[in-house]
C-alpha cells in the first residue's frame, strides 16, 4: 500500500483508494512530483505514457500480424476476427463520410481508435492490486515513487489528449475540403446566416461547439472508465475486509458476487465506449466534410 503508510498501520478505505488514484507523475526534469492545482502543465502522468504507448504499439502490431498473414483463402479465426472488425468501421465511415479519398485515411485510423482504446479500457480488467502490487517493491528500489495507475483512459489527460488530436484531424480537413478562406466564411457565416451583424454571434457558436465537442468526447470515455475503476476498488475493499475479518463471510460472498457481475458487465462497457469513441471521431470529421 501507500509507502508513507507502511510499518505504521493497514490503509484505511479512504487511504487505499486515495493511494490507487494517485498518478506516477514527473516533472519534465523528470523528477517524481505530485500535482496540486486542477491543471497543471508542468508534469505528465508516466503511468498513463507508458501504459499508452506499450498498448498501442501491441495493437498496432495486432493490425499489423493479421494483414500480413491475410490470405485470399478460407480465413483463419484471427484473420476473420480482423477482417469484421474492419468490414464495421469501414460500414460506419461509409456512411457519415461521403468521400472515398478521405476514407482511405479515416477508416483506418478509426480502426486504429478503436483497437487502441479497447485495449487501454481492457486494463481496468485486470486485478487492482496486481501491477500496483509489483510496482510497490519495484518501483521504490528504481527510485520512483510508489504509485501506479493502469488504465490509461481513466486519466483525463489521456482522453482530452485523443479527443484533441481528433480536434485537430476536423481543422485539417475543414481546410482540405473547403480551403482556408472557405472554412473562415464558414465560422463566420454559420449556423445564422452570412450578415455582417450575425458574424460575431456565429464565431461564438462555432468556438462554443468545437470546445463543447472536444471536452465532452473526452469526458464520455475518462468520466465512465473513472467510474468502473472506482467500482473494482470498492469490490477489492470488500474481499480485504472479508480477509482482515473472522467472521466476515458476507463480505466474502459479496465480493464474489459483485466482481463476477461487474466483471461481466465491465466487459460491455469497455467495448461500447472504445465504439463510441470510434464513431464520434467518425462523425466530426464526416461533419469537417460538410458545408452549411
Amino acid at each position: 500500500m501507500a509507502a508513507e503508510n507502511a510499518g505504521a498501520h493497514a490503509p484505511t478505505a479512504g487511504e487505499y483508494i486515495q493511494h490507487h488514484l494517485q498518478h506516477l507523475q514527473m516533472n519534465f526534469s523528470f523528477e517524481g512530483v505530485k500535482q496540486t492545482n486542477i491543471v497543471d502543465f508542468s508534469l505528465f502522468n508516466l503511468d498513463s505514457v507508458v501504459f499508452s504507448l506499450v498498448l498501442g504499439v501491441i495493437g498496432c502490431f495486432v493490425l499489423w500480424a493479421a494483414a500480413r498473414k491475410a490470405t485470399s483463402g478460407v480465413p483463419g479465426r484471427f484473420q476473420a476476427a480482423v477482417e469484421i472488425l474492419s468490414e464495421m468501421v469501414e460500414n460506419q465511415a461509409k456512411g457519415v463520410i461521403h468521400n472515398a479519398k478521405s476514407r482511405k485515411l479515416i477508416s483506418p485510423l478509426a480502426l486504429t481508435v478503436f483497437v487502441w482504446i479497447f485495449l487501454m479500457n481492457a486494463m481496468d480488467m485486470l486485478p487492482v492490486d496486481l501491477i500496483p502490487a509489483a510496482w510497490h517493491a519495484a518501483g521504490p528500489a528504481l527510485g520512483f515513487k510508489d504509485y501506479m495507475r493502469v488504465v490509461p483512459t481513466a486519466d483525463l489527460s489521456t482522453t482530452l489528449g485523443l479527443s484533441c488530436s481528433v480536434l485537430f484531424i476536423c481543422l485539417v480537413y475543414n481546410i482540405k475540403i473547403k480551403g482556408l478562406g472557405g472554412w473562415a466564411h464558414e465560422l463566420i457565416a454559420a449556423p445564422f446566416g452570412d450578415h455582417w451583424a450575425l458574424y460575431p454571434i456565429n464565431f461564438l457558436m462555432q468556438m462554443i461547439e468545437y470546445l463543447a465537442k472536444t471536452v465532452s468526447h473526452g469526458m464520455r470515455l475518462f468520466g465512465n472508465m473513472f467510474a468502473g475503476e472506482l467500482v473494482f476498488m470498492l469490490i477489492a475493499l470488500m474481499g480485504g475486509g472479508w480477509a482482515l475479518s473472522a467472521t466476515g463471510v458476507g463480505l466474502a460472498i459479496g465480493h464474489v458476487i459483485a466482481g463476477t457481475v461487474w466483471t461481466l458487465f465491465h466487459i460491455l462497457v469497455i467495448t461500447l465506449q472504445a465504439f463510441i469513441f470510434m464513431m464520434l471521431t467518425l462523425i466530426y470529421t464526416g461533419q469537417a466534410h460538410d458545408a452549411h
